[in-house]
């Protein structure tokens, strides 16, 4: 059974966000193993400059880095990243578990992600050019990779 595992930066506080991935997760147990690791984001203070903001992102991102585990297809969620339809997000995830039997999606703080961790991951993709809250996205996420179950399985799912 595939593993894929979410690792993010911030919790979510929000009952309606957490109820939405504990449904999707729980939809998923049947197709694959589901770990969301979520990270401490650090504060930005109300006057922060380049320099802090360039920091708290190190800190944030040296944090992702410990966690990632070298066997690992990984994949950042990064606003450069490729822009994927429902059927092709099925099919990508059907390609890498022919090779790899763990998936890592990344999806950092609100600051992004570093070019250094970038680096590190196989592949980059961008749900779209609007900008989200996290927690809009970790539902995005796990909604996308439950289609894409129900797409390559053939069942039926609504359009």
């Amino acid at each position: 059974m595939l593993n894929i595992n979410i690792i993010c930066v911030g919790k979510i506080k929000e009952k309606f966000f957490t109820s939405a991935i504990d449904e999707y997760s729980k939809r998923l147990s049947k197709y694959c193993k589901l770990d969301i690791l979520e990270l401490p984001d650090e504060k930005i203070p109300d006057n922060a400059n380049e320099t802090i903001e360039s920091i708290i992102k190190e800190k944030e991102c040296d944090n992702i880095l410990k966690h990632l585990k070298k066997d690992s297809y990984i994949i950042a969620l990064d606003l450069g990243g490729k822009e994927f339809s429902s059927v092709e997000f099925s099919k990508k995830i059907d390609n890498i578990s022919m090779t790899n039997s763990k998936i890592t999606f990344i999806i950092g703080g609100s600051l992004g992600l570093t070019e250094t961790l970038l680096k590190q991951c196989n592949e980059k993709i961008c749900f779209s050019k609007m900008t989200f809250p996290h927690q809009l996205i970790r539902i995005f996420l796990v909604e996308q990779i439950y289609r894409a179950f129900k797409i390559s399985n053939n069942e039926s799912y609504h359009k």
